[in-house]
């Protein structure tokens, strides 16, 4: 099917050729919403019933996991949408909903994943220092802040999104109308900058210097070398989420956009929808990369994971002792068996957890 004449309010009179996309997005949304909601609904699970008292990881990986599930709900809509190529008949709320949706998730993900390799940074190259903040109240402080953060950014999608009906369809835009779609433009440059390339640039920065701490064998105490071989694992498993879903999203879509503006010609601005088309399935592949975060972010959700498996709250019957660990105005509560020792050796030096 080709879609003839006004594309999402396109001045020209362009014929775009856009099969592709009635296969490409079905497959890849019910792909993402299958295992992204199964991993993160599990995630959630382990976090809430088997994983108590949470750490400052736990809690940013508890509100990564809240973030991929709401939008994997909302996948199911656009399934339908896609395979009935570009028909909603769920109503102008809905559609405004489900494009909220990816949006909070997209910058969600972003801004805690930051939060994590702040952390992360801080509790390697400056553990001491940082144990003067490093909390669960500042925590959760800093997890309200940021939901309350992109909560407000996305609002105006419930302005520019809207439905609008083409022959004996109706199209659910994730842009705006050509009356306001330069405002859209605008509107999407703050959050490229302000929600993306600012953070991009802080995670880049903090494990770059990370990774040459943990990579320098003068700076890092011998008996750290399994901690140390999982917190290289974790900054190339979010390395790879920003690199793979984040920035070839960000660009194609700047580039489509300001194609948009300029009003280039039907047969770039085809080439241009083609390469954004593509991208869309990898920003929503994160939902189902960050679980993979959460197996690498300690030992505690590993063991827990492993025990649900296996039906066992305590599956070699060892004594669990709770212990709590302060240093300045940090608290972290660890359960502790032999094997968990060394992990307390790293708390109280700010690299709890996989930190």
């Amino acid at each position: 099917m080709n879609v003839t004449g006004r594309f999402e309010g396109y001045p020209h009179n362009c014929t775009f050729n856009e099969d592709f996309k009635y296969i490409l997005l079905p497959v890849s949304y019910g792909i993402v919403f299958v295992v992204g909601l199964v991993l993160n609904v599990l995630a959630i699970w382990v976090f809430v019933f088997r994983m108590r008292p949470w750490n400052i990881t736990t809690t940013y990986m508890f509100n990564l996991a809240l973030s991929d599930t709401m939008y994997a709900i909302s996948l199911p809509l656009l399934i339908y949408y896609y395979a009935k190529h570009n028909d909603w008949p769920f109503g102008a709320a809905l559609c405004k909903i489900v494009r909220f949706l990816f949006y909070t998730n997209l910058y969600c993900s972003i801004l805690f994943l930051t939060c994590m390799s702040i952390y992360r940074f801080l509790g390697i190259c400056f553990p001491m220092q940082s144990l003067r903040w490093s909390n669960l109240r500042y925590t959760r402080i800093v997890c309200i802040v940021v939901w309350g953060i992109v909560i407000v950014f996305q609002t105006p999608i419930f302005v520019f999104v809207d439905t609008e009906g083409i022959g004996n369809t109706t199209i659910c835009y994730d842009t705006a109308n050509q009356i306001h779609f330069n405002q859209f433009v605008i509107y999407s440059a703050i959050q490229l900058v302000l929600l993306f390339c600012g953070p991009f640039i802080v995670v880049m920065i903090c494990y770059g210097i990370t990774a040459k701490k943990l990579l320098h064998p003068e700076g890092i105490r011998p008996e750290y070398a399994r901690s140390r071989k999982k917190s290289i694992k974790m900054i190339i498993t979010v390395l790879t989420v920003f690199v793979l879903c984040f920035l070839p999203f960000h660009i194609t879509r700047s580039i489509y956009y300001s194609s948009r503006s300029l009003h280039v010609s039907c047969g770039t601005l085809d080439a241009i929808n083609l390469a954004y088309k593509l991208t869309r399935p990898l920003a929503s592949a994160n939902s189902c990369l960050d679980p993979i975060l959460y197996v690498l972010g300690g030992q505690t959700y590993r063991s827990k994971l492993a025990r649900k498996g296996n039906g066992l709250e305590n599956k070699n019957n060892v004594p669990l002792a709770k212990k709590t660990i302060s240093g300045g105005d940090i608290t972290h509560s660890v359960y502790t068996t032999e094997i968990g020792l060394e992990e307390i050796k790293q708390t109280a030096a700010g690299n709890s957890d996989g930190i």
